[in-house]
């Protein structure tokens, strides 16, 4: 096997966690697979790189090596790709933002803002389902940022190698249509929704443990889930066939209705990710900024969500 940069990316890791298993979570990665690799990177480098016992892993003298020789390498190579980019794009461009998200009300205003504020800037998205894939590519350098949300108060994936900002704190709310018979309250129990059939998009959304407790919480226990892509989960709702949970500020369109839960029992947490060890770090609150800005522009395009602030101070876009 021949010795790859992701391969000494995977030993600093593990020297920077302490363990295997450490590592494995901040790759992103089962721990088996982790071992796994690790052994065909000694496989390949002729000898052990980590003394490991129950207190963790240690370089050995070998591993020192290596790691000596990655922190040299693995930021030249970095900035051997930035100078790249700056050549390729046809001279000295602004400032690059490769940012990944999930599906969120953010990433669109936070665009259009870095590029009116840099019009020289080099700007690349990318999307996922996954929140724990966006962390992980942040981890290895292929993202400068990453956009996620996180359900009520679960920690954010790779929290232990990513520095994490919070954007937007906000409630989750009930997608229906707008002959619902409950269209016309201004909030509603979520167990008046027992009977209810759900449509979902897939994902790290809500519909995992955090909706199955407020579902138990409130008596019952969800009908059919139709798990599908967002333009479909919105057709369900609006031709009466499911209810969905969707953001609060999320766009709404003619036959759809938001309508608020009431003693908010969901939350929905806006971070923006990045590696406190790259160039990103330099640029990042002005990136936090512009996305807390481009949230604000979210909630005031959102008249339900506009009114149930006034009537409930603390959430929103964070100060």
């Amino acid at each position: 096997m021949d010795l790859e940069l992701r391969h000494l990316r995977i030993v600093r890791t593990v020297a920077e966690a302490g363990s295997v298993s450490k590592a494995a979570t901040m790759l992103g990665l089962a721990q088996p697979a982790l071992t796994a690799q690790l052994k065909r990177i000694e496989r390949a480098l002729g000898g052990s790189l980590f003394q490991r016992d129950h207190t963790g892993s240690r370089p050995t003298a070998l591993g020192e090596l290596v790691l000596a020789r990655a922190q040299v390498l693995l930021p030249a190579v970095r900035q051997l790709q930035e100078e790249a980019a700056r050549l390729a794009n046809g001279g000295e461009p602004g400032r690059r933002y490769r940012i990944g998200a999930a599906n969120g009300p953010i990433l669109g205003g936070l665009v259009d803002r870095l590029a009116a504020a840099e019009p020289d800037a080099v700007i690349a998205t990318s999307t996922t389902w996954s929140a724990g894939e966006l962390a992980t590519k942040v981890m290895l350098g292929r993202l400068d940022f990453a956009l996620i949300g996180v359900c009520g108060d679960m920690r954010a994936p790779g929290d232990e190698a990513v520095a994490w900002a919070q954007v937007a704190v906000d409630p989750v709310f009930v997608l229906v249509a707008s002959t619902h018979p409950l269209a016309g309250e201004q909030e509603v129990e979520l167990g008046r929704l027992a009977g209810e059939q759900w449509a979902v998009t897939p994902g790290d959304g809500c519909f995992g443990e955090c909706f199955a407790v407020a579902a138990a919480r409130a008596g019952f226990t969800p009908a059919t889930i139709y798990e599908t892509d967002v333009a479909t989960c919105v057709h369900l709702v609006r031709v009466g066939r499911a209810v969905a949970l969707c953001q609060a500020t999320f766009r709404l369109s003619e036959g759809l209705v938001a309508l608020p839960i009431a003693g908010a029992p969901l939350r929905w947490g806006h971070l923006l990710g990045w590696h406190p060890e790259t160039p990103a770090a330099e640029t990042a609150a002005a990136v936090v900024g512009h996305a807390k800005a481009a949230h604000l522009d979210a909630v005031r395009h959102s008249p339900p969500y506009s009114n149930w602030l006034d009537r409930n101070p603390g959430y929103g876009t964070m100060p």
